[in-house]
């Protein structure tokens, strides 16, 4: 049986799937409080910052894909208007009824989909727009799911990659430092659980940094790829077109 990462630690494929799961069963209730906490609020101009770079159109089509809590849902959906459409997929079931009861405190109905990113239920080159924030390092096979994204893209659509990246030399130390103390801590005061928030610090060591990230876009097919740092390389997001 093939081996993969969890965090630091190495486990089997089918193992690792079961225990990401089990990490945001875990946090879901807290997910929005700890990202607001981790980040200081910077999480939100990230994903300001990925729907501005997404540049919608009215009627457009968007899949966004590990969507959670419904964020990036609910601000492409103010983009592509009544005549578009955001599908809203998470493969973790908590996460997605999280994110579905908030879309639906805002007052929009979107399709909301429980299905894995490696094997997407959508039909070749449907949407304009492909995101997924936060969740590709969490996938078991990132050049699968990478490939699936492209698939269902439209010839000239776009996948948005918001993730935690490799953080400038400078900043390394004091990084690791929070990471690895803080992080855990928090997690354990706010959500009851540091096991799942020093889970999150490995897993960002083990995801591939920004030059990986692009080569591993263009073997999935995508024709160009760039990316842009945010907070100093905390955290990229990878543009990669459908040529």
């Amino acid at each position: 049986m093939s081996q993969t990462h969890f965090g630091f630690e190495t486990v089997d494929e089918t193992e690792k799937a079961r225990r990401v799961r089990g990490v945001f069963d875990s946090v879901a209730s807290k997910y929005d409080v700890m990202n607001d906490l981790m980040s200081g609020g910077l999480h939100r101009l990230w994903k300001r910052y990925t729907v501005m770079v997404a540049n919608l159109k009215e009627g457009q089509r968007v899949l966004d894909i590990a969507g959670g809590t419904g964020d990036l849902a609910l601000a492409f959906a103010r983009e592509v208007g009544k005549t578009g459409q955001v599908v809203h997929t998470d493969i973790n079931q908590a996460m997605l009824r999280v994110g579905r009861d908030r879309l639906l405190d805002a007052g929009v109905v979107l399709p909301t989909v429980v299905c894995d990113a490696e094997k997407l239920p959508f039909p070749d080159g449907h949407f304009d727009l492909v995101s997924v924030a936060f969740g590709l390092r969490n996938m078991t096979h990132k050049d699968i799911a990478l490939a699936e994204m492209r698939r269902v893209l439209k010839p000239g659509g776009r996948l948005l990659v918001l993730e935690f990246s490799k953080v400038a030399p400078p900043l390394e130390r004091a990084y690791d430092w929070y990471s690895f103390k803080v992080l855990p801590l928090l997690g354990k005061f706010v959500a009851g659980d540091a096991d799942s928030y020093r889970y999150l610090a490995e897993s960002i060591r083990m995801h591939p940094g920004q030059e990986e990230l692009k080569a591993l876009m263009h073997k999935a097919g995508f024709g160009h790829v760039d990316f842009h740092n945010l907070t100093g390389g905390v955290v990229a997001l990878h543009v990669g077109i459908k040529t």
